[in-house]
C-alpha cells in the first residue's frame, strides 16, 4: 500500500492560466507559494518560500481561473506527479506538479471581504470560503453535495 497526498495552504504568485485540451477539457495552471521559518547558518530565523506548480481540471479549473487572482490564498489537496518531456533540443526534462483534487478559496476578494463564489454547490458569501470545493478527477468533475447545516460553524 502507498499514499500520495498533498495538502498546501498558500498564496498565488500569479493569476491562474486557463487552457483547453484538444478534447476541450479545461486545464488551469497556478503557482502557489508556501512559507516557513528556518534558522540560517548564523543561527538567525529567516523566511523560506517554496513554490508549487498546481494543475486543476474540469469545471473547477474554470472556477479557479475566474475567481482566483494573484495574492489570493487557497487550500489545495491533491497528489504529486512528475512528468517527463523533451525540450526543443530533444533533451529529457522533468516537471513536478500537484494535481489538485480540490481547491478551497480562502478569504474574500481582498481577504477582508466575504467571498462571492458559488461553485455550483449552492453556497455563497462567508460559507463559500470554507465549502467552495469540488473534487476533480481526470475523467471529469464530481460535485461534493452538502448543506449549510452540515458545516459545524
Amino acid at each position: 500500500m502507498s499514499v500520495n497526498k498533498v495538502m498546501l495552504l498558500g498564496r498565488l504568485g500569479a493569476d491562474p492560466e486557463l487552457k483547453y485540451t484538444q478534447s476541450q477539457t479545461p486545464v488551469c495552471s497556478m503557482s502557489l507559494a508556501t512559507n516557513d521559518r528556518r534558522k540560517n547558518a548564523a543561527g538567525e530565523w529567516a523566511d523560506h518560500t517554496e513554490w508549487h506548480k498546481i494543475v486543476v481540471f474540469g469545471k473547477q479549473a474554470e472556477n479557479c481561473s475566474q475567481y482566483l487572482k494573484k495574492g489570493r490564498q487557497a487550500f489545495i489537496e491533491g497528489r504529486v506527479q512528475t512528468r517527463k518531456w523533451q525540450d526543443k533540443e530533444g533533451k529529457d526534462r522533468y516537471t513536478t506538479e500537484i494535481l489538485a483534487n480540490s481547491v478551497q478559496f480562502i478569504g474574500g476578494k481582498s481577504d477582508g471581504e466575504g467571498a462571492s463564489y458559488d461553485g455550483g454547490s449552492g453556497f455563497s458569501g462567508k460559507t463559500a470560503q470554507v465549502a467552495a470545493a469540488a473534487t476533480v478527477n481526470p475523467g471529469g468533475v464530481e460535485s461534493v453535495p452538502f448543506d449549510d447545516d452540515d458545516i459545524p460553524f
